[in-house]
């Protein structure tokens, strides 16, 4: 029931959103693919053939990346396209990188934003309208397993990286005075860990599953120090145009309907083995 469309959107937005600057992420916006997932039913259901635009991160594994098929997948991208056919609307999704994406969507060049996004008050105080929880989580660093670093007092006098305008570098924001460390900031994921592996950086902070899913694939040098672990913080996906009320109710709806026929559990099964 899923087909691919060719879009001028598709074309459209790269060209726009190639505007935005030269960091890592813009340029990942420049080459990655746009996917369109069309349920057959969708005109029937809604009455429209329009398609929303879902923008996302390039690499956020397991909610986004592209596997060794060149695949992009993960638990956000199985969640939208559950919601889409669970509805019955068109979705197109283009994996720009978070700050492009968070870009895209202010800009009214995407509809919504599904990139493992905290719900926070500081988002909603500066407009993003978010939906029910999706995925509950928390922040908490990683260290080399050599490092000594077994608590947050330990991080007296070193230098944290973090990933630009996350919940995991608000985080960092929040602890660096009390706990009297230094923040580098990088602009994805990947490169936020590798300076900690290189010795660039003595620890990294980012959401638990996004880490622990990190270390065992890419097989890194790194261990989590679960002391240091922040509250829980529920995941959001989020329109920033009130315009667009009706796809967050129809995200709430269908997130409701594929929780309650399983398939919720069966995607987080697939990527997490919980």
């Amino acid at each position: 029931m899923k087909k691919l469309l060719v879009l001028a959107l598709a074309a459209s937005m790269t060209l726009g959103l190639a505007a935005c600057g030269s960091s890592s992420s813009d340029k990942a916006a420049d080459t990655a693919p746009a996917e369109t997932t069309e349920s057959a039913d969708a005109a029937e259901s809604t009455g429209s053939d329009k398609t929303w635009v879902i923008a996302m991160d390039t690499v956020f594994r397991p909610f986004e990346y592209t596997d060794e098929n060149g695949e992009f997948v993960g638990i956000d991208v199985d969640i939208i396209k559950a919601v889409a056919a669970n509805q019955g609307f068109n979705i197109e999704i283009q994996s720009l990188g978070w700050d492009a994406a968070v870009t895209a969507v202010q800009a009214g060049q995407a509809d919504a934003l599904l990139a493992g996004a905290s719900i926070t008050k500081e988002r909603k105080d500066s407009g993003w309208i978010f939906s029910d929880s999706y995925y509950d989580s928390y922040q908490v660093f990683a260290v080399k397993a050599d490092s000594g670093i077994e608590s947050l007092d330990d991080l007296k006098g070193k230098t944290i990286a973090v990933k630009n305008a996350t919940a995991g570098a608000n985080y960092a924001e929040e602890l660096k005075d009390k706990y009297g460390f230094k923040i580098d900031t990088y602009e994805d994921s990947p490169t936020m860990y590798q300076a900690v592996v290189l010795g660039q950086a003595d620890a990294c902070v980012e959401d638990k599953p996004i880490m622990a899913d990190n270390i065992k694939t890419g097989g890194l040098d790194l261990t989590i120090v679960e002391s240091t672990a922040s509250k829980v913080a529920p995941y959001g996906f989020a329109i920033m145009n009130e315009d667009n009320q009706e796809l967050l109710d129809m995200f709430n709806k269908g997130l409701q309907e594929i929780k309650d026929n399983g398939t919720y559990e069966e995607i987080l099964n697939k990527y997490l083995g919980e």
